[in-house]
């Protein structure tokens, strides 16, 4: 198991977060997630400026499927781009965010 935390930036940082903001956003990520993906668990904490996202991805033996942090990029963006709630209210991720560390 790997874990991948990512942040999503506010486009309206002042606006705060709605009540159920944080499962709207989980449940965007499990609407989009393919089985490559792995997607184990996930998370969301709302916070004036960002929305935080902790994704459990399982570890990937298969050549050819990306790391782990490739892997939620690629189901965060697809997620940000088929969701009103991730769209309307946070900035696309940075692609250079597709490289970083993670956990196991």
């Amino acid at each position: 198991m790997e874990i991948v935390h990512a942040s999503l930036k506010r486009r309206h940082p002042a606006s705060a977060a709605r009540k159920n903001e944080a499962a709207e956003a989980v449940d965007a990520l499990w609407a989009h997630a393919e089985p490559a993906d792995g997607l184990q668990h996930a998370s969301a904490l709302p916070a004036p400026d960002r929305i935080d996202l902790l994704l459990y991805l399982l570890t990937q033996d298969t050549p050819g499927q990306g790391d782990a942090v490739s892997r939620a990029h690629r189901l965060i963006t697809r997620s940000h781009r088929t969701s009103p709630l991730l769209r309307h209210s946070y900035l696309p991720l940075d692609p250079r965010a597709a490289t970083g560390r993670t956990a196991r």
